[in-house]
């Protein structure tokens, strides 16, 4: 975080209820900004209680009269239904595995409601993300210092304009010292349990909530030669690399190794699976990946080596990368990668720098 801290200079903080954003709103009136919050619902209140929207609003409420700190609450719930919700079920309706969280921090928390922070005056918007970014007139955006919460891999498509007016208060710390902190401060969030999943699923059974919006259609597993071993709900609820609810056990004819979704064929609506976690099917040196995103509004050239991520929680992987047009690159690793996946980002670095990302199509 680089910006100079300055009394004149106000601060919105969003404020989602949970310990990394009231410690963030904290550090802020430390450094002598004038603060406030802004509590962001995204998603209807629901009937079957999963939803924690009204919980968490009375947390972020609880934090601001602790901190002394106004609390404004606004809703997006149908700018997210049109930005993210739609996209989420045509992605699994085309058999992809989409992550909205990304495009959540790009349409919504970093768009919609940054701009409506800049609407109530702020000069910066600011969330408890663990990432770091760096002002000027191309912003730089870095891992968070605790490698094991750094959340630049959801932020890689920010607008650099809104990237260029953000701060991340706790991304220069761990997260033991995130809740030490808020413990000291006797803040009522100091022991609260991380959110974990998506927003709007919260911790209800995914194919019960997909299943209300995309009607499932059953159909054959096939070994990857063809043979029928089983039949599957809809290919929605499978995706590459997933050994759980094959519901196929031992095979006669075949090894004890578990199966491992290999491919989906839409046309013919089979789940194509594999024996063994590392099979050939599941490995993949090279991706293709469209819509992508640049913290820096361009790629570094044509061709270029970085490390890049296909999913959250993988280790960097070397990689080259090959510009095909202003929208698609063509990436290829040293060493292959396992069950690469639709729908899904990769997210290219070089050292901490996060330089941007793309939705993997192939």
């Amino acid at each position: 975080m680089t910006a100079l801290s300055s009394s004149s200079s106000l601060v919105i903080v969003g404020m989602s209820g949970g310990v990394d954003s009231s410690v963030a709103a904290y550090l802020l009136l430390q450094q002598g900004y004038r603060v406030e919050g802004l509590f962001m619902s995204n998603w209807e209140e629901d009937e079957d209680g999963y939803c924690t929207a009204a919980e968490d609003f009375q947390d972020a409420r609880k934090v601001c009269t602790q901190l002394g700190i106004a609390l404004h609450k606004v809703s997006f719930a149908n700018e997210y239904r049109d930005r993210v919700f739609a996209h989420f079920l045509s992605e699994y309706q085309a058999g992809r595995t989409p992550n909205p969280d990304v495009l959540c921090n790009r349409e919504i928390k970093f768009g919609v409601c940054f701009n409506y922070a800049r609407r109530l005056g702020a000069d910066f918007f600011a969330t408890g993300h663990y990432a770091r970014v760096t002002h000027g007139s191309i912003p730089r955006l870095s891992r968070g210092m605790d490698p094991g919460k750094d959340q630049s891999y959801f932020l890689h498509a920010m607008p650099s304009s809104a990237l260029n007016k953000t701060l991340f208060p706790v991304g220069e710390l761990q997260k033991d010292k995130v809740r030490q902190i808020a413990k000291q401060l006797a803040l009522s969030t100091h022991d609260k349990k991380d959110s974990t999943g998506i927003c709007f699923i919260g911790e209800r059974p995914f194919a019960e909530f997909l299943s209300k919006y995309l009607p499932a259609q059953p159909g054959e597993i096939r070994s990857n030669e063809g043979e029928l071993l089983g039949r599957h709900t809809g290919l929605m609820y499978y995706t590459l690399g997933q050994r759980q609810g094959l519901g196929i056990g031992g095979k006669s004819g075949h090894e004890e190794a578990p199966w491992f979704v290999a491919r989906k064929d839409l046309k013919l609506n089979q789940l194509i699976v594999v024996q063994g976690h590392d099979h050939p099917e599941l490995q993949q040196s090279t991706l293709h990946a469209v819509e992508l995103s640049w913290i820096a509004g361009h790629p570094p050239s044509v061709e270029f080596s970085c490390t890049a991520k296909v999913r959250y929680r993988q280790a960097d992987q070397p990689c080259s990368v090959t510009i095909q047009d202003n929208r698609s690159a063509r990436v290829e690793f040293g060493v292959p990668q396992r069950a690469t996946t639709p729908g899904q980002y990769v997210v290219f670095y070089e050292g901490d720098v996060c330089l941007g990302g793309g939705v993997i199509i192939s």
